[in-house]
């Protein structure tokens, strides 16, 4: 039960709070939301109706909600039917920072992969399936996304392109509950970030790109753009965003930061051109004072004799 309720918070405060944030403020303010969104005035849930956008968000937790289920589930399956050890490691020793590392980006590496393959070949599958015009006539009947969209799919199609990807790897590795619980945060963060429809995010490369590649993949219906962390779509020739790719979002921000320092230079050296000509102007000011000084001194030892004579 404490597994159940830990996975349950970590869904809550990671991606189901911070979805309905978002939404509470392109509903709230969509004036403003129009000038931070990917696909401006479009994008806002609304506009689809109000109807519509309550059905995402109803299905959007169930199954959040179902994929905790799942795991907890699969958890007392190995335990109290199969009388197996648990596939998550719980010890009262923590793992080492390294060691979280490490499993962190053998998750993220796997769950890349298994998402990557089963969304192009099985999800957007050339030859009709339930499970592709399931996903078409639900995911993919929302044209913009927004951050509950992430889970907003048949609960046929979410079970293998979301939540078998984000376990597998916990199983395969056995990690340590720590490292289990710290992945599914960041996962449901991810989502919440990288399916907002947000054109402004945390970051400069990471997930401003991989959420307009998201975006991307809804503008084409599903054309390309298959994986979160783009690397497979950039080697497998199935980007759709724009013609650009990852390789060319680090020119960009390389290129961004190279004309922010020369900028930063100009200015820093405007502020010494401008603190020089002060002090030039200073002494200037300064050196004719002294002279003043002095002619007035001058004149007054000049005076002196004068009067004495007469």
């Amino acid at each position: 039960m404490s597994k159940f309720t830990a996975l349950l918070a970590i869904r809550t405060i990671f991606y189901i709070l911070p979805s309905l944030l978002f939404l509470a403020f392109d509903t709230a303010f969509p004036s403003l939301a129009v000038g931070v969104k990917a696909q401006g005035e479009s994008a806002i849930p609304s506009r689809a109706g109000k109807e519509k956008a309550a059905r995402v968000v109803a299905v959007a937790i169930f199954n959040a909600l179902l994929g905790v289920a799942l795991q907890t589930g699969t958890e007392l399956l190995f335990t109290e039917v199969f009388h197996m050890r648990s596939g998550i490691k719980v010890t009262a020793s923590l793992p080492t920072p390294w060691g979280i590392a490490k499993d962190l980006l053998s998750a993220f590496a796997i769950c890349g992969v298994l998402h990557y393959h089963i969304h192009r070949y099985v999800l957007h599958s050339e030859s009709s399936s339930y499970l592709s015009r399931w996903h078409s006539t639900w995911q993919h009947s929302v044209r913009a996304p927004y951050a509950f969209v992430a889970t907003y799919d048949h609960p046929i199609c979410y079970i293998p392109s979301h939540w078998v990807p984000t376990y597998a790897p916990a199983l395969l590795f056995r990690f340590h509950v720590l490292t289990c619980h710290l992945f599914t945060a960041l996962v449901s963060l991810e989502e919440a970030l990288v399916y907002s429809g947000y054109s402004v995010l945390p970051s400069t490369i990471v997930f401003p790109g991989m959420a307009r590649r998201t975006n991307a993949h809804f503008t084409s219906k599903g054309k390309g753009n298959f994986g979160v962390w783009v690397l497979l779509d950039w080697l497998s020739g199935t980007t759709v965003a724009g013609g650009k790719d990852v390789v060319d979002d680090v020119g960009d921000e390389m290129e961004k930061h190279g004309a922010a320092r020369r900028a930063s230079g100009a200015i820093e050296n405007g502020k010494g051109m401008v603190e020089g000509a002060k002090e030039r102007l200073s002494g200037a000011e300064t050196g004719d004072r002294k002279s003043k000084r002095s002619e007035r001194r001058q004149m007054r030892k000049e005076s002196v004799p004068s009067i004495e004579g007469e």
